[in-house]
This record gives C-alpha cells, sequence and structure tokens, in this order.
C-alpha cells in the first residue's frame, strides 16, 4: 500500500521561527479578529472572483451537496471541490506551497493537526465568520485562523448479516477474541486523518500491545476511514474496529446491514477544522464560502445528509441516532498528534506490514 511518508515537521519548506502552538491552543499570537457578517459587498466581490477552491477529505457525496448547496444560494460562483484523504491534502498543499503555486482557497481536514503546522507556518488568514462567534470556545482557534466545521467518530460497527447484536462486540477488548481472525476491517493512518487521529487516542489509551494482538487477526487493511463502512455494508467483512461513524449512518438509513458500537472504553473523537489561505487566489470568495460553511443551514446539512455531529449551537441531531451527549468518547489532542503522527506512522506500518 502506498501512503505519506513526508513528515508533517518538514513538508512545508522556508518557514520563519516555529511557534508552540495547537489546535485551539490558548496561546495568542494576536487578537482575532472580529466576527464578519456576510454583507452585500462580500457577496458582490466573490460573484467577480467566480469560484472557489475546496480541498477536503470530507466524503465526496456530502463536500458535493455542500458546494451545490452553496452554489443555489449564491449563484454565478462555482465551488471546484478537490478531495482526498487528509494526509494527502496535507502533503498536496505542502508540495504546492514549497513551489510558490497558491492554488486553494478554503482547506477541510479531518487532521486538526495539519493546522497546527499551517497556522505555525503562518500561511492561514485570521478570518471569523459571524456564526463562529457563538461556538464552543473549544471548537475555534483563538487567533480566528480556523475553527471546527465537523465533528464526528471512529466507531466499531458490525453487519447484521453476518453478526447476531448479541453476539457482537461491545468493546476493542472484544475484537481481539479469536472469533473474529480474519472477519475484521481497519483503515490505514497513513492515508487517513480520521484513522491518524483515532490511532493515537487508542495507542494512547489501550496500549500497543492492543494494536499487536490486533495484528494477528488477520485483518483487512484498507486506507480510507471510508472503507470499512463500505467493506463491512458488502459483507465482505463481518465487523469494523474503526472507520467513520457518519458513513454507518448513511448507510443504516438507507436499509443497509450495519449496526454502530460505541466501545465501552470509549469512541475516539475527531475534529475536522476549515480555514482560509493568506494566498487564497479568491480571497472573497473564500470568506463567503467558510461563512456558509459554519452556518446553521450548512451544518445542519452536513448533519442531516452526511450523519456528521456539529459544534453550531442552533443545530438539531437526527432521531434514531444516538445523542452525542450519551457517547463516551475518547479526548482529542491534536497537538500531541502533530508530535507523534510519523513515529504513529512508522510504528504502525511496521506492526500491520503495510
Amino acid at each position: 500500500m502506498k501512503h505519506p511518508n513526508m513528515s508533517r515537521r518538514t513538508v512545508l519548506k522556508g518557514s520563519g521561527a516555529l511557534l508552540a502552538g495547537a489546535a485551539f491552543s490558548t496561546r495568542v499570537m494576536a487578537a482575532a479578529p472580529p466576527p464578519e457578517p456576510v454583507t452585500p459587498a462580500l457577496v458582490e466581490a466573490a460573484k467577480k472572483e467566480g469560484q472557489v477552491i475546496y480541498y477536503t477529505s470530507t466524503d465526496l457525496p456530502v463536500a458535493e451537496k455542500l458546494a451545490k448547496a452553496f452554489e443555489a444560494k449564491y449563484s454565478g460562483i462555482a465551488v471546484r471541490v478537490e478531495r482526498t484523504g487528509a494526509e494527502r491534502v496535507f502533503q498536496r498543499i505542502g508540495q504546492e506551497y514549497s513551489s510558490k503555486i497558491h492554488a486553494v482557497d478554503v482547506v477541510n481536514s479531518s487532521d486538526a493537526a495539519h493546522f497546527i503546522v499551517w497556522k505555525r507556518e503562518g500561511i492561514l488568514a485570521p478570518y471569523v465568520p459571524e456564526d463562529v462567534a457563538n461556538y464552543p470556545a473549544e471548537h475555534k482557534d483563538v487567533d480566528g485562523q480556523f475553527a471546527s466545521f465537523r465533528v464526528w467518530l471512529s466507531i466499531i460497527a458490525y453487519n447484521t448479516n453476518l453478526v447476531k447484536a448479541e453476539e457482537a462486540p461491545k468493546s476493542f477488548a472484544d475484537l481481539l477474541d479469536p472469533k473474529w481472525k480474519g472477519k475484521i476491517v481497519k483503515a490505514h493512518p497513513g492515508y487517513s486523518g480520521t484513522i491518524m487521529t483515532a490511532t493515537y487516542q487508542m495507542q494512547r489509551d489501550l496500549g500497543w500491545t492492543w494494536f499487536e494482538q490486533l495484528a494477528k487477526q488477520n485483518i483487512m487493511q484498507v486506507q480510507s476511514s471510508a472503507d470499512p463502512p463500505k467493506k463491512l455494508e458488502l459483507g465482505e467483512r463481518a465487523v469494523m474496529a474503526d472507520g467513520n461513524e457518519y458513513n454507518i449512518f448513511q448507510i443504516k438509513e438507507k436499509g443497509g446491514p450495519v449496526e454502530p458500537v460505541y466501545a465501552v472504553e470509549g469512541s475516539p473523537l475527531i475534529i475536522g477544522p476549515n480555514g482560509i489561505f493568506k494566498s487564497s487566489p479568491n480571497p472573497n470568495a473564500a470568506k463567503l464560502f467558510q461563512s456558509f460553511c459554519f452556518s446553521r443551514e450548512a451544518q445542519q446539512l452536513i448533519i442531516d445528509i452526511g450523519g456528521l455531529r456539529s459544534a453550531h449551537p442552533q443545530t438539531q441531531e437526527k432521531p434514531g441516532r444516538k445523542p452525542f451527549r450519551d457517547i463516551k468518547t475518547m479526548k482529542d489532542d491534536a497537538a500531541a498528534v502533530e508530535k507523534e503522527g510519523d513515529a504513529i506512522k512508522a510504528r504502525y506500518s511496521k506492526l500491520f506490514r503495510v
């Protein structure tokens, strides 16, 4: 399997002095700008630019529906969605900036640690959409350079045609039972930001011993965090050890044979911020799109259609899904992921021989 091997600490070249920081850190580099409402002048300026380029690791159907909703609201402004895994989004931006190519306007990554690097390198533009002013403090950067566009979990799930509810795993420890050997699918932290974050939280809380034992279970190794739910739906494996909760919601709600499991140890919590680049080729369209992404309208869309969670205080959870407040989660720590990510990828790849 091919996966990124470029260090997140060296992927961006020509940086100035490194500044200590973290996603949603309390350290202030400069005061955050005041919240900005969407004005007729901003809309007009954005329409003159005519497009916005969005690099994202969001599930493609969801990203495209978000883009279409924006285009319907602001006719004359096209959204070009460039979707790939978070680690490849990060690499691509690093390579482009190293070559002085500034093609991207707005970025989303499922690895919040990427925003630590981009902020440290000084390439993000401070901008606070009006709705973000009402977000909880832990979901917005103190300097106004990014905020939580989407929130979700990496979970266990099973195929209901292959596994009875009473026999389904209830914990990560249960996945080590010999009865699951050859029946588990799992994604890769070298490709997926979601799985990078989940792997950090799991090795911290469960220990590498758990991964060493899981590696003996003859798992099916895939790339994206969207892949395990797909394999589960097709019946290619009975259980997934990690993967997007939102994909399981999508499959289940259209009648697919899948069921989520919230591990007793806690489910890894994933934060996917959005940010704008200072060198955005379409700065006004970037601001307008960023404001739209954090609006109640867009946030409700990603909940209802995308199966995601939201930090927006005015959104409603979809009936039939387990309320977020009732789920035990592991603790997110983007700063630790940024520091330890490369070592985790290397150890994981050696352990699982992928």
